[in-house]
């Protein structure tokens, strides 16, 4: 059972070296694959949200034109 209350800067340490010994780390091949990964979905949504931006924008100035 976990100690209520607060434990000294010391003991708090030695948890966390504790707890980032169970950590399950990726290999570097795995960090990069992700990274590409991360930065070709990021590509993908800002072209995505490009592209209902420049459709809603024209629509409203579309919509804007009717009304002058």
């Amino acid at each position: 059972m976990a100690k209520e209350g607060k434990s000294s800067p010391g003991e708090f340490f030695k948890q966390v070296k504790a707890e980032t010994s169970k950590v399950s780390w990726p290999s570097r091949e795995e960090t990069i694959r992700t990274a590409i990964f991360v930065f070709i979905l990021v590509v993908i949504m800002a072209l995505f949200f490009l592209a209902v931006d420049s459709v809603f924008g024209a629509v409203v100035a579309w919509l804007l034109s009717l009304a002058s």
